[in-house]
Formats: C-alpha cells, structure tokens, sequence
C-alpha cells in the first residue's frame, strides 16, 4: 500500500511513525513544504526568549534521522499543490519550483493551520511578525539581537500571545498587549482571566483590552501602532497573535468537505468526504463532545492521537475518533492557567442550563511550606451534575487538578465523581481534602440547596434597595475596604447578633474567599432566614473581576483604562486607584527606596500558605509589637497582600517601603509610623472641598463650577460628585453611537442631551430663561457654564460620577466627558472623609 502524508509536525510525524511501526511493508511519503518535519512548536517562544537555550533542542527528529528509523520517504521543501481525486495522485512543487506526480492508494493530510494576518496599512513593515514556525523564530530572534527593542506590543492575548509577552519582558522590553476581547485568553471565563489581568499588571505588562488595531506605521526607527479609536501607542517590534484558521486550501481545491466551522469535515474515522483521503490535525473540524457542534481545536495532544487513529484506520482498522474536549495549560510569568471542556460563556452561547462554583485552596496543606494559592471554578448541569468544563489559574499543582477534570469529563462524568476521585495526599503535594474534591463538595451543595450562589456579575448589577449585604469577615479585614453599604457581623459573633439582620429583605453573605459567606448561609438559613444568598468565590473574584485595568506610562502615570468602567482619555498624573466595584480606595504609591540601606529594626514574617485575612491579621499582630520607625518584611502567597497592605498602610499612618512579586510570593517592607490623628481644636491641615451635584439647573450648575474653582484657587482638593439629574451636567455636547436597552433609550430622549440643553430652576419659560442667562452672561462677559466647568478640569478638580446613578438614567461612560472618572457611594465617603466643607446641590 502506497501512503503519502501531507504536512509534518505533530500530526503527520506521529502517522507516519505509527504506519511504520505497524506495517514493515507500506511505502510510506511524508511531503512537508519546509525544512523541518518534526519539531516543538510550543517551544518557540521560549527559545525567543532564551528559556530554552539550544536552538536544536526545538527538533524532535531531523528529516534524516525520521528517515533511516522509519524508512519514511521524507520529502522536505516539497509542497502539495494539487490533489486528483479521480486519478488519485497529487501534484508536488519542489524548492526549484519544478513540479511532479506523486500517485497514493491512501491520502493523509495535516496541513495545520495558518496564522491570521489581516490586510492592515503598514503590517507589512519591518519589525512585524507572526509566530508559527521555525522560520519565524529564526526572524524574530535575529531582529531582537539586532535591534534589542525596548517596546513590544502583542497583538492578541491568547495563549502565545502571553507566552511572547513574558519572553520579550524576560529579554528586556516594556510590552503593551492588544486585545479585541474585554479579556485575556478566551477559553477562560472572565472572572478567571480577571486573575491573570491582575497578574500581567503586576509584573508591568500594560493591557489594551476592547481595542482594534487599525493600522501600522513608521514613527522614527521604532513603529507606530493606531488604534480604530484614534488611540496610539509606539513599538519597537510588533507580534501578531491575532490567531489562525484551518489551511484548507489544498482540500478545497481538490473539492473536499469543508464544514460550517470552516475546517475539513471528517467523520467518526477521520476520513474526508472521499474514502481514500483522511484528515487530522489543525485543518479538520470535529464535533464538540459536549455540544455535539463542529468545532475547531488547534492543540498538539488531540493531533498526535488523531495521528496514530488514523495510521491504524488507513492500515484497516475501524477505530473512532471521540473528540476533544480541548484541555490546554499555559505559563503565564509566574502563574499558570489551564482549562478543559466548556466555560460559562460558551454554555451561555449554546443556550446550555448549568451553574457553576468557583473556590480558592492552596496547592498543598497550608502548614507546610510554600503553600501557594489557586482558583477553580468548574461549570455542571444544575440537575444532574454532569460536569461540563472546569478552569483554573494558580502558581503549583495547576497541571494535575485540571488533568483530573478532564478526565471526568471526557467520561461523561459528574461532580459527584469529582468527590470519589482518590487522590495520592501528603502535606508537600496535597491537602487531606485535595481542591480537585472540595470542587465537588461545593457544587454538590449548590445541586442540593445547601447554599444559594449569587455570582459577582449578579451582585455588581443587583438594585439594592430592600437588599441586605452581610460581610462576615473580621473587623479587621472590614476596615480595608468592603461592598457599598455592607454590614459587618463577623461569623463568629453571628449567632448573637442575629437580631440586627432583616427578615423581610434578601440577605446576601460574603467573606474573603467564600468559606465564610457558605457557613454564615448555613447558620441564617437554620435560623429562620429564608431569603440568603452566598457570594461565589467571596470577595477575591468580585474584587478581581471588577477591577480596573491600569495602563503605565513610560512616565510614570497611570491610566484606568478598565473596559467595562472607563472611557475615552481619563486624567492621568492622579495617585493609583484600587477599585471595588463602587468602592475606590486611593493608595499612596510606594517609596522605591531599598529596604535594605535603613539600619532601622527589620521583623521577618513568614506568612506563606495562609489565605486571607491571615497575613493581613499576622502582618497586624506583628506591627503592634512594634516602635515607631521600625520595620516588619512579610512574605505570602495571597496575591491580593500586597494591595491590602498598602491600603492597610494608607488609612492607618504607616509606611509602605517597598513591594515585589516573583514566583507566586510577594515581599512587602513596612515601616510603623505614627497614628493618624487630626487636631481638636482646628481642622487638619490639606482638608479639601466636596460637592455633589444632584441637579441639572443651569443656574445650579454655574454655582457649583464657580464654588469649585474658587476653591481650587487655594490649592485645596475639590471633588465634584455627579449623581441622578448631575450626570447631564458633564455629558458631551458630541457623543459616540451607544448601546442601550428600551429604558435606556426612553431615558436618553427624555434627559437633557449635553449641558447646552440645561434650563432654569425658576423662570424657565420652556427654556427661555436659560437663553436669557447665557445672552446676559456672554454681554458682561461672565464665563460659559461649559468655560467654567473647563476652567475647573484645568484647575484640577475632580470629576466623579456615580455608577449607581448611571446603569439607572441609562447613561454610558462614552457620552461623559473623557476626563470623567467612575465612582459609588464609597468613593464620595473617602473623598467627604478628607475635607472640611461638602455641599450638597
């Protein structure tokens, strides 16, 4: 039997193997249109980026030596132009552009995939690159030895995408990623990417997330990378990992199948719309196992097993394919993430009822050291727990929880066999009750009504009238910040205290991680209370997922440029801000100064494996043994430390020296300092000025801008908080086309369009009034209220507008002024808290 095999790599390497090892006596052609058959393609940005240091360590099997084991015919630089069905032979164009005829019984093609390259101005300029092959690598190694950019900015954030962005930051550029997606690799769900956004902040990676390149241009030696937006940002070297679709060329042409999700349509046996030929790899599409759907799955282990399937189907057999589920890992800097089967969005989209819990454990028993910490989050049917995808984002022991995941759910199993897993446990690998498990347990008790989830988009989006938020957390852990308008019971004082909590009102528990928030559930729902819902994943992934994107400049600002909070330029220059949701809590940027050269008494802490609140309250214990003017250092493994101290540092007068995160662990230096504490007798000195402007009256509005500026004529901070019929007073007089619902729409009919529309308090006469006042003003040259407000963004007021208000009225951040920021009540409170004079409007 003669077999020739179209493409190398994992899937026609692994055929060609396989064939060998079966049968001695097939003639065997393996054609591959570029000089290498059987290399890592995974490897590539790690050799780009000097991991793997041996170029030749990228080959799994030079051509010669795939040759003389296998008695392959290996064929480099020899591509398939053309496949006669009917005659069954296939044209061959070799690197001399001669062509020849290759006849075949069997025809095998693995012609992979091709990465996207959209005709953009100016992406065909130097310095541009795609990352698919040896040849690539070769290119983009070489210009970063030439060239060694500063700059770099991916183009894509999926799985290579963040692989380059870590490897370009290992060689010493400051790399900006581009992503049309409100997120980061998309077979996540967005609260799980929302950890690893958080992540690439950290280690100094600036995301543009919800942004279209529209085109490329030089700027100087370096490149110039625009936005559809207008927005611009420089490089030195561009790669784009925009994605890849199915080369399907060859199998088109030959007028083969090609499927609705545009790869070769195989059946259960891998073979094409004609007998003779099958497909594997990158270029087919294959049903989903859980949808049923064709889909497209570019990953090396479902193409080296559809590889050996079909050596032995080509060879007679009759073996089934059974479709993957597409498992897949990645290193990103210091974290890892992976996911199998399906997310909440992709059900969503599949129109598929599920639920879903997400939890955070530590990777092994928390006693022991270097505990590090993970989240899961699985999706299952909320009837009969079938488990459906599962994802996780951690530092250790990510690989072999989601490699359990998968295997259940390619077994059509459920979350109850989640719970029977046996897991190998000792304290350096496990925790007694393995994460893997303590999934099941809590999606079982989600299944069977031992807790009612609310979930964080839900939480975010909820009216809170005659709603109850319950932070069961310690006082502790309260003071650092929490939701707009939460209580604070902590659990162990709950069963006294439940007096002070409504019945009649829906109840709504949280704690750090969700542990808490479930045990508080238990204890109110025992108790009588029968409207509670319980946090998902507690406030790490509300906090994560509502977190605003900071992009810092190469001066040192920083800009919100968050996709679902922000819009157009927002100020920059301004402290950096921690936001929650509608709590904004503005943290004082870290002294950069070494620890190390002040001689002052230095704690070593050691908080490593506990989760929050537990190197908070150990960091606490530790600084009230302390004088003022000495230090603790404490090390743990709670990504969210580190912005807890320096907001613990912010409101309680010390010191933050310094921070830094390297492999899961976060150093943070502090410095005891004084209390804060005002003088009795006279206000403190800096306080500010806050307004709220509840109105739009035009006469209101030029009081509260006059107000405003004469104030900030002294120096002194002044906030301007827009809420309700305010917000018309800071719209745009031009404004970009919106979405909005029925309500929204009625709303923006209904309201005045930009502050040119405002009318009178009294004397209006259906706006005649306000055309008088502005007649009037202009003659004696008194300032526009639009001239005035400017005045007062020149001067350095802040403008605020209250989120609650808008998702109200219906109002976009795109319609506001671009120098407008988002805030909530919490925000007003801590701006209020800092002045000595607030009006209110």
């Amino acid at each position: 039997m003669k077999i020739i095999i179209i493409g190398g790599v994992a899937g026609g390497a692994t055929t060609a193997a396989r064939i060998r090892r079966v049968d001695e006596t097939a003639e065997i052609i393996l054609l591959e249109k570029g000089k290498y058959i059987s290399y890592a393609n995974c490897g590539l940005p790690y050799y780009i980026g000097g991991v793997i240091e041996e170029r030749d360590k990228l080959f799994v099997q030079t051509p010669e030596a795939f040759s003389t084991r296998f008695r392959v015919d290996v064929r480099t630089e020899n591509e398939a132009i053309f496949i006669d069905r009917k005659r069954k032979t296939v044209t061959i164009r070799q690197s001399s552009e001669d062509t020849y005829e290759e006849s075949y019984d069997k025809l095998v093609i693995s012609t992979g995939a091709s990465p996207v390259r959209p005709p953009l101005p100016g992406i065909d300029l130097s310095g541009i690159f795609t990352l698919r092959n040896v040849t690539d690598t070769d290119r983009i190694k070489e210009y970063i030895k030439s060239h060694a950019p500063r700059k770099a900015v991916i183009v894509g954030a999926g799985f290579i995408g963040l692989e380059m962005a870590e490897n370009l930051h290992t060689q010493g550029a400051k790399v900006s990623i581009v992503e049309m997606g409100n997120q980061v690799m998309a077979p996540i769900d967005f609260s799980m990417a929302s950890l690893v956004h958080q992540h690439l902040m950290d280690k100094g990676v600036n995301l543009y997330l919800e942004q279209a390149v529209a085109s490329f241009s030089r700027e100087g030696k370096g490149l110039k990378v625009t936005f559809k937006n207008g927005q611009s940002i420089s490089a030195d070297i561009v790669i784009l990992s925009i994605g890849v679709r199915p080369e399907t060329s060859l199998a088109r042409a030959a007028e083969l199948t090609i499927g609705p999700a545009g790869g070769i349509a195989v059946n259960d046996y891998l073979q094409t719309s004609d007998e003779s030929i099958y497909a594997i790899g990158d270029a087919i599409e294959f049903r989903h196992p859980i949808t049923g759907k064709p889909w497209l799955n570019y990953l090396a282990g479902p193409a080296n097993r559809q590889g050996r399937i079909v050596a032995d189907n080509v060879l007679g057999a009759k073996i089934p394919y059974e479709g993957s589920i597409g498992t897949s890992i990645a290193k990103v800097f210091d974290m890892t993430v992976a996911s199998t089967g399906l997310p909440g969005k992709r059900l969503r989209q599949e129109e598929i009822d599920y639920m879903s819990s997400t939890i955070h454990p530590a990777s092994h028993a928390g006693y022991y050291p270097d505990a590090m910490p993970m989240s899961i989050k699985i999706t299952f049917d909320k009837k009969t727990g079938k488990l459906y995808g599962g994802q996780i984002v951690g530092y250790d022991g990510v690989d072999k929880r989601i490699d359990e995941l998968a295997l259940v759910i390619k077994h059509e199993g459920t979350i109850y066999d989640l719970m029977k897993v046996e897991q190998a446990y000792a304290p350096p690998f496990s925790s007694a009750k393995d994460p893997v498990a303590l999934a099941g347990y809590v999606a079982e008790d989600i299944i069977t009504g031992k807790t009612n989830p609310v979930y964080w988009r839900e939480l975010r989006d909820i009216e809170m009238e005659n709603k109850f938020l319950l932070d069961v957390r310690t006082p502790d852990e309260y003071s650092l910040g929490s939701l707009p308008g939460a209580v604070n019971i902590p659990l162990d004082e709950l069963r006294d205290r439940l007096a002070e909590l409504p019945k009649d009102k829906m109840i709504y528990t949280f704690c750090a991680v969700g542990l808490r928030g479930y045990l508080a559930y238990r204890i109110l729902t025992q108790h009588g209370f029968d409207k509670v819902r319980n946090l998902s994943g507690g406030l790490k992934t509300y906090r994560a997922a509502t977190a605003p994107i900071i992009i810092r400049e190469e001066n040192g600002n920083e800009i919100d440029e968050s996709p679902e909070q922000q819009g157009g330029s927002p100020q920059v220059g301004q402290p950096a801000v921690a936001k929650v949701s509608d709590t904004t809590v503005t943290v004082a940027a870290a002294v950069t100064a070494d620890p190390l050269a002040n001689p002052a008494k230095t704690v070593r802490v050691d908080a490593c494996g506990l989760q929050c609140p537990g190197p908070i309250l150990k960091m606490k214990k530790t600084m009230d043994t302390l004088a003022s003017g000495e230090r603790v250092e404490i090390t743990s493994t709670d990504p969210g430390f580190p912005r807890d101290a320096a907001a613990w540092c912010s409101s309680t007068g010390n010191q933050l020296i310094s921070k830094d995160s390297s492999g899961g662990k976060s150093v943070v230096v502090i410095e005891k300092g004084e209390p804060k504490s005002c003088n009795i007798v006279t206000s403190c000195e800096g306080k500010g000025k806050t307004f709220i402007m509840f109105s739009d009256d035009l006469d209101k509005a030029l009081a509260t801008f006059v107000l405003a500026n004469g104030a900030a004529a002294t120096g002194q901070k002044v906030t301007i908080f827009f809420t309700f019929w305010g917000l018309n007073v800071i719209k745009k007089l031009h404004k970009p086309e919106t979405e909005k619902d029925i309500f929204g729409k009625m709303f923006g009919m209904m309201l005045p369009s930009s502050s040119k529309k405002l009318k009178l308090s009294k004397m209006s006469m259906g706006g005649i009034g306000g055309k008088m006042m502005r007649y009037i003003m202009n003659k004696k040259g008194i300032d526009s209220l639009e001239s005035l407000r400017q005045q007062a963004l020149e001067n350095g007021v802040e403008f605020i507008a209250c989120q609650m208000s808008m998702d109200v009225m219906g109002v976009k951040q795109e319609e506001l002024l671009d120098e407008v920021t988002i805030g909530g009540v919490a925000t007003y409170m801590e701006r209020a808290d800092n002045a000595n004079v607030n009006l209110f409007i």
